[in-house]
């Protein structure tokens, strides 16, 4: 049955969405009239002091995701995708997690380290892919496929995580399928484009899809890569397969339209290692435009290229270096998860870790297209 977001909560996402950019409007205003003593560098320089210094006091661990602000990446101990920081959240020693990213991934440090404190320095940082499943409809689901195995992308509730078997992320998803018994019928959520792909790589029709879609992928389209791959012609691509254009691309791949040799399918962490494994020296992007930055400031010697300019999460960056201290100044927004809830999420989290990313599978269905990320 396929499975839709309903209008009302399209509408709610929507007004969510104009309320965040208003908010990073005002942020970026503020930034660009600092007094004139301080430069924007100068005031960066001295709001990512004072963090560091709260979070020595606080005996912290600042963790970022890849879609986060240059100047909040740069200031977290540790950067990376869901389930390298979801490995980070479960391993330290700090008494105070400062999840720098949305809502689902601080409920998962949560879980995972129940006796921390984790802090969300702003709760309007949720997520659209998120959003399109619930715990009833994931359980109304079940009851229309009795024994089905439930595999849940990381981007759910905590929630939709403890009526789940596994969880996954981009870069271990095939790697899940494929410990799953061939006889068992599986119920992949929520999103639609990487269930395709993960249907078309294990070549398992048994596997049912969620049509859920996150809103910042669903938008970077066949159209974008068409212009950016003439505008760059030498340029390997690099592309998520939460993306819109990741179906029609494969297609245009299998049907021999578009040249394999210069495309890779990726989870973000590997997008991160590809480049110092290809003697390629410039790259288009295919995913949210904030891991730009770490793909730069990693390879400095390399050219990288938006696949579209306008793949900003504003969930994501509606996390900013003042609100970042203040939730260490405050310990505010303190992120739980109920003692039951986190009990049965726990396991499916717990598998997603153990499994990892590292299956010889890769996402990419071309021979040089190893995926050696998370």
């Amino acid at each position: 049955m396929i499975r839709v977001v309903t209008e009302w909560r399209a509408r709610v996402l929507q007004r969510r969405y104009v309320f965040l950019r208003t908010d990073l409007t005002n942020y970026i205003d503020g930034m660009a009239t600092a007094s004139a003593s301080h430069t924007r560098d100068e005031l960066v320089a001295e709001l990512q002091a004072d963090i560091k210094q709260l979070a020595r006091k606080r005996n912290a661990v600042i963790l970022a995701h890849n879609y986060e602000r240059p100047e909040v990446q740069d200031v977290a101990d540790f950067v990376g995708d869901s389930l390298g920081l979801s490995r980070e959240a479960a391993k330290t020693s700090a008494a105070v997690i400062v999840f720098c990213g949305v809502h689902f991934m601080a409920e998962t440090a949560a879980i995972l380290s129940p006796t921390k404190t984790v802090l969300l320095p702003d709760l309007a940082a949720g997520c659209s892919l998120a959003s399109t499943i619930d715990a009833k409809q994931l359980i109304a689901w079940k009851a229309e496929h009795p024994g089905a195995v439930v595999v849940s992308y990381v981007n759910t509730t905590a929630e939709v995580k403890a009526e789940s078997d596994y969880c996954c992320t981009s870069g271990n998803a095939v790697e899940v399928i494929n410990s799953i018994a061939a006889d068992k019928q599986i119920l992949f959520l929520p999103d639609m484009f990487l269930g395709a792909h993960v249907r078309r790589m294990t070549k398992r029709e048994n596997i049912l899809v969620w049509m859920g879609e996150c809103h910042v992928h669903a938008g970077i389209d066949p159209e974008n890569i068409r212009l950016q791959r003439q505008l760059h012609p030498n340029a390997e691509f690099l592309i998520h397969p939460e993306c819109g254009c990741s179906t029609s691309v494969l297609e245009a791949m299998s049907a021999g339209d578009i040249d394999a040799d210069g495309v890779q399918i990726l989870s973000t962490e590997g997008m991160i290692k590809r480049p110092a494994l290809s003697d390629a020296d410039e790259f288009i992007v295919a995913t949210e435009v904030g891991i730009l930055h770490r793909l730069r400031r990693e390879n400095p010697s390399k050219r990288f290229h938006a696949a579209n300019e306008r793949a900003s999460c504003a969930y994501m960056k509606v996390t900013t270096l003042p609100k970042v201290r203040t939730a260490l100044e405050r310990l505010q927004h303190h992120i739980t998860v109920p003692s039951a809830t986190a009990d049965r999420a726990r396991r499916a989290i717990e598998r997603m870790v153990a499994i990892g990313g590292n299956a010889k599978q890769p996402l990419s269905p071309i021979p040089d297209g190893v995926d050696p990320g998370e």
